[in-house]
């Protein structure tokens, strides 16, 4: 059931138009992370909906509700913050307590929701520590309990694990996730992480300059990026310009230039444009010499290699040892390719190679252009 729902938003700082006509639905339960470059408007997006900023048109419905004109301070909505925004004077209990408090909540009705918010982040016993005695992970996991003690009807963050180090912010992401499954609260995410917001969400939206690129689940964005601005940030180094396009069945027939061709077979479901682009990324693109370059590699048939299908002839440029693999700099006739292969021996530079590219690898993409 849909809860939430921007309508033909816009949003500007002074003369300066952050969000135009901008249209985001959120449905009860899930978890929907905004993924994007700074400046993109995805916490332009998080402070609106939280009440801090003002649309200058459009609609905010939640729960059926007109909430365009809502008060901050009469939405039932709990905010993570970045920088966690404890009392540095107050206990942990006293912190997690504040929000009830501040709505003369009973003495003994908060002691049992704040204990059973301490049980939920896994810091029972912690009641009596102030935030200086906490890690930052600890820290982050009181704001948490804050945040969700006052059951709040919508629960925000704003790029809560950018202040952590790896390790905890992998620890966190899980917990952040334990705790809205467990309890089914609905949960808009902010990050520039995409590792963490894929590993976390239900539907990720991918932003530009105010617009939603694509919105979908993380594996469809990772597998099927629908536009070349999502392809680039989500890791597709590689691009094929296409002159002719002929779709059979399913299987669809690129024309490239210098007279290259290709097959790719199209799963992602959007519709064909002439302003289309192949991608594909460096650990899908395969690199051999020419006597590698058989029946069976990267699924290419018999047919393939005779007539050059998915192959592109080029040069060794660059180099670089990764450890477990080698990157390379391919320069070819289409540009230069970047493919990544494991191998004990490495291409050294000015190795004439040719470039595989598997048929269900190569994904097409709307062009930026």
């Amino acid at each position: 059931m849909e809860l939430l729902s921007l309508q033909n938003i816009s949003v500007a700082y002074e003369k300066n138009l952050i969000l135009k006509d901008f249209n985001l639905s959120l449905n009860e339960g899930e978890l929907i992370s905004l993924l994007g470059p700074s400046g993109c408007g995805k916490t332009t997006t998080l402070r609106l909906i939280a009440g801090f900023l003002e649309a200058k048109d459009g609609k905010f419905l939640f729960q059926g509700k007109d909430y365009t004109r809502v008060p901050v301070n009469k939405r039932n909505f709990g905010f993570v913050f970045q920088s966690y925004a404890l009392f540095p004077h107050m206990n942990v209990y006293d912190n997690v307590a504040y929000g009830l408090k501040l709505r003369k909540v009973d003495k003994s009705a908060i002691a049992k929701r704040v204990h059973e918010m301490l049980e939920v982040v896994d810091l029972k016993g912690f009641e009596k520590r102030f935030p200086g005695e906490l890690s930052g992970g600890q820290r982050q996991r009181v704001a948490i309990a804050r945040s969700l003690v006052i059951q709040p009807d919508l629960l925000l963050f704003d790029e809560p694990l950018s202040n952590l180090d790896a390790n905890l912010r992998v620890n966190m992401r899980v917990e952040i996730r334990r705790i809205q499954k467990q309890l089914g609260i609905t949960s808009v995410y902010v990050s520039h992480d995409q590792e963490e917001c894929f590993s976390i969400s239900d539907k990720v939206a991918i932003m530009n300059k105010g617009v939603i690129e694509q919105l979908d689940a993380p594996a469809n964005i990772y597998k099927y990026p629908a536009t070349e601005f999502v392809a680039r940030f989500i890791g597709f180094n590689n691009f094929i310009d296409i002159g002719e396009m002929h779709d059979d069945g399913g299987v669809i027939t690129l024309q490239g230039a210098q007279g290259t061709q290709l097959q790719v077979i199209h799963r992602s479901g959007y519709p064909l444009t002439d302003s289309m682009k192949g991608a594909i990324r460096p650990d899908d693109l395969m690199v051999a010499i020419d006597s590698e370059c058989t029946a069976g590699i990267g699924g290419l048939t018999a047919e393939d290699v005779a007539a050059g299908r998915n192959l592109i002839a080029g040069q060794v440029k660059i180099s670089t040892f990764l450890g477990r693999s080698y990157q390379y700099v391919v320069d070819t006739a289409l540009g230069e390719f970047t493919v990544n292969r494991e191998m004990e021996m490495p291409f050294e530079r000015g190795t004439a190679v040719k470039l595989v590219l598997p048929k269900e690898k190569v994904v097409l993409v709307r062009s930026s252009k």
